[in-house]
């Protein structure tokens, strides 16, 4: 006589992973073989994301059973990851400075390293409530500028990207946030053909070395645009190009705050003391890393002139 097949406690339509905490563990194991950092958070965000909860609901209740349906988008999710496609890119959206930005192929993925930009700009305005005008050259998702608009109510900021369609992506990431009023966008080449004076300026060129782009990361090499990572032989072209242009554009009492790499500290100092830009001031990352110079105008030998002729001075 043939046994009765055992009753299956399991509801209709669910998938045997063994709940969320098998589903997450297998994930993570998975994630931490292909190399990824923080593999178990990294999972437990992508489970957040396939089946629309937050981390809390998830740890809350490691039992919850996953449909098929759900452990299937969370095995589609996982396997982007494992090839290493950014978490921010798989999930459409990365914080920064405690604002959320939507990221796509076209943009950089702003880094917590960048905040150092912010932070030393918003020291550099002397008076947080004041009309300043900000200019933000190459600016992908709009990170800088915007994080700086939150912070300073009265500004109002112009972002400058060569990509059309990084341009599109800042300006709804302004909207989402709520500052689409006071920030502009165009496409450009960076400082050319834009008129200052602006009070602030800030700058997340490429900087990374032509023969060195290929040795970054598989998130980075693989999926970002490398327009925004190759700076040359040297990794110092944009920095020589942009130069003059925030010479131009500063305000006599304007700040320039310009993203650097690693060890580049010196040789960015030099290109923009030759672009009479002075009192260079050197802001470090969370890592102890210099991450970027903050500068402002010198005394212009256009201006000293302008100043003779105004006195009446031979």
């Amino acid at each position: 006589m043939t046994a009765a097949p055992r009753a299956s406690h399991r509801p209709a339509g669910t998938a045997p992973q063994g709940g969320v905490a098998g589903a997450l563990a297998a994930a993570a194991a998975r994630l931490d073989r292909a190399g990824v950092a923080a593999a178990r958070r990294e999972a437990r965000l992508l489970l957040g994301a396939a089946l629309g909860l937050g981390p809390e609901a998830i740890i809350a209740h490691p039992e919850r059973p996953l449909t098929a349906a759900e452990a299937e988008r969370f095995a589609a999710l996982v396997r982007r990851r494992g090839r290493r496609e950014p978490l921010s890119r798989i999930l459409g959206r990365r914080e920064f400075w405690g604002l959320e930005f939507r990221v796509t192929a076209d943009t950089l993925d702003p880094r917590p390293d960048s905040e150092t930009v912010v932070q030393a700009a918003l020291d550099a305005a002397v008076d947080r409530a004041a009309p300043l005008a900000v200019l933000d050259l190459g600016t992908g998702t709009g990170c800088l500028l915007l994080a700086l608009l939150s912070e300073l109510p009265r500004a109002r900021g112009l972002g400058i990207d060569a990509s059309a369609a990084a341009v599109e992506v800042a300006r709804d990431n302004a909207a989402a946030l709520g500052l689409g009023s006071r920030a502009a966008f165009a496409v450009g080449d960076w400082g050319k053909g834009v008129a200052g004076p602006f009070n602030l300026i800030l700058t997340n060129p490429p900087y990374v070395a032509t023969g060195e782009v290929e040795r970054l990361a598989p998130e980075v090499i693989r999926y970002e645009p490398r327009s925004a990572l190759d700076g040359g032989a040297d990794g110092m072209d944009r920095y020589r190009a942009l130069a003059p242009d925030l010479t131009r554009l500063l305000a006599a009492t304007g700040r320039a705050v310009v993203e650097i790499g690693d060890g580049q500290a010196d040789a960015v100092a030099a290109i923009l003391a030759a672009a009479d830009l002075r009192g260079v001031e050197r802001r470090a990352d969370l890592a102890g890393i210099v991450r970027c110079l903050t500068v402002a105008r010198g005394r212009q030998k256009n201006s000293w002139n302008a100043e003779r002729s105004r006195l009446g001075w031979p």
